[in-house]
């Protein structure tokens, strides 16, 4: 069995722990849980407990590190990757991230590559609301490569931002347009999947990304687009809610056990 710990107890930290309960991610052993906001992560201590399962709420990092896990799912924040991520691959626990818009960094990504080749780990950012991760990278390492993404959301989903004014409710609008590495700065948790999709191909500085603002619209389209000189691929993926994004992380620790690798 494989130990599991999780960072962030979130809506998509509960798919994960339905996954483990329903026998998916049978390879697994869920032992410990980690949130800024103590009571979520006894929420889901308590969810596994009702299911015969053990698993313990701890309430700094260092102490979920000291549990030894092989995987920490990171469901947090690109902050909470940004603090976890060295410490943990040093101590020998390998990552699956949500939150890939903090590998942006260029000179944070090199440390955490150097890290986890210097201990045997690997850090697995999964593919969220998008996907096609296999034929962007099959299309970039064929040379000559160009990318874009784009994302459409409704102006709810947008408050709080600098991009955000009463007017988007009634009038559609492009209200970002740059590259993934600027747009990450300006949406710090809303674009991962664009870092995740320009990590797997082109690269951050050289994604192309725009965001929509449709009123009335609910949920979010990602369209991720490669070109090079003898592929044309499309990616584009509706998604109602952000569950899909707690789904992926369950996939990508299928796959790390399983014999056969989708």
């Amino acid at each position: 069995m494989k130990k599991l710990v999780i960072v962030g107890c979130g809506r998509l930290a509960d798919i994960v722990a339905d996954a483990l309960i329903k026998g998916i991610l049978s390879e697994y052993e869920l032992v410990g849980v980690y949130s800024r906001t103590a009571s979520k992560a006894e929420r889901i201590v308590t969810k596994m407990q009702q299911h015969g399962l053990s698993c313990v709420a701890c309430i700094t990092l260092d102490e979920l590190l000291v549990l030894k896990p092989d995987y920490l799912v990171e469901s947090a924040s690109p902050a909470a990757m940004r603090e976890l991520a060295v410490p943990a691959l040093k101590n020998g626990t390998s990552i699956v991230t949500l939150s890939i818009g903090a590998l942006a960094d260029a000179a944070f990504y090199q440390q955490v590559i150097e890290t986890a080749k210097a201990n045997g780990t690997r850090v697995y950012p999964v593919s969220g609301a998008t996907g096609g991760f296999d034929v962007l990278r099959t299309a970039y390492l064929m040379g000559n490569a160009s990318a874009r993404f784009f994302n459409e959301k409704g102006p709810n989903a947008l408050r709080g931002t600098a991009v955000y004014d009463d007017a988007l409710q009634t009038e559609q609008r492009v209200v970002f347009s740059g590259n993934a590495t600027e747009a990450i700065q300006l949406f710090p948790t809303r674009v991962n999947v664009a870092v995740a999709a320009s990590l797997a191909s082109v690269g951050p500085d050289n994604m192309q990304f725009s965001m929509q603002s449709t009123p009335g619209f609910t949920g979010d389209t990602q369209r991720v687009e490669i070109k090079n000189d003898q592929v044309h691929a499309v990616i584009d993926v509706y998604s109602a809610t952000s569950d899909i994004a707690g789904w992926s992380a369950v996939n990508t620790l299928v796959n790390i056990t399983s014999p056969i690798v989708f």
